[in-house]
């Protein structure tokens, strides 16, 4: 069965985890420390939560006020969008059976799974944007591995992915601009797949930037089916 989304909402948090992640007065709050959107922003936990007090909890934590909103929020964003919120990253959500990916033999030295990450590794992610502090985001997650890929003999890309209740969660997919388009994506997915696989997972999860075309023709094209979408409001000041 297809976990439902509250499953993947918790393995987001799970697989992508804040340094700090708490319930107050009808919200989830939650401290980033620099590791980005994800792992910083306010849910809605209670339908009469009040904005106000979530920015003032995380301007206290230094944090510019930033909200996810999700399947049912409409009158949050609405409310948001009234106060000089904008939108920030619309985000697809995509699933599959684990199965569905173990299916075909990954050819030899094309992707492997290696935790801690290799200095090669670290670099390839922080080429793409994703630095020391997304780097300490995925320590924090319980089980997990990355992925390095090699192609033509050279490094082809890098991944992480983490495991919770089942759902074997994929982030921080970064490919070389030189190695995109031979398959590299698709070869660390299906990699992350067998080690998913073993340790007893069910489903693969990814998410994926709407406006990232490319990526979203990867999955789409491995069989993801798309099962949900979130986007971020953030503070205009």
């Amino acid at each position: 069965m297809t976990p439902d989304l509250p499953t993947l909402y918790e393995a987001i948090d799970q697989t992508w985890p804040a340094a700090r992640r708490w319930t107050e007065q009808g919200w989830t709050l939650r401290d980033g420390q620099g590791g980005g959107k994800r792992v910083s922003a306010a849910s809605q936990a209670a339908p009469d939560a009040d904005i106000d007090v979530a920015e003032a909890a995380m301007r206290a934590m230094g944090q510019t006020p930033l909200f996810m909103l999700r399947h049912g929020d409409d009158a949050l964003d609405e409310a948001l969008a009234g106060r000089g919120y904008s939108i920030i990253d619309p985000v697809n959500l995509y699933v599959l059976p684990v199965d569905q990916l173990t299916d075909v033999p990954i050819p030899p030295v094309t992707a492997f799974e290696i935790w801690e990450p290799l200095a090669i590794m670290l670099d390839v992610w922080a080429q793409g944007g994703i630095g020391p502090d997304r780097i300490n985001v995925m320590h924090r997650a319980a089980q997990k591995t990355a992925i390095l890929s090699r192609w033509k003999e050279k490094p082809g890309g890098v991944a992480f992915a983490a495991i919770h209740d089942g759902v074997c969660m994929v982030h921080a997919v970064e490919v070389l601009e030189h190695q995109r388009g031979m398959g590299v994506g698709k070869w660390m997915m299906r990699r992350a797949a067998h080690w998913a696989q073993a340790q007893g997972a069910t489903h693969m999860a990814v998410l994926c930037t709407k406006e990232n075309v490319p990526a979203n023709r990867l999955y789409q094209g491995l069989g993801f089916a798309h099962v949900g979408d979130y986007h971020y409001r953030q503070s205009p000041d």
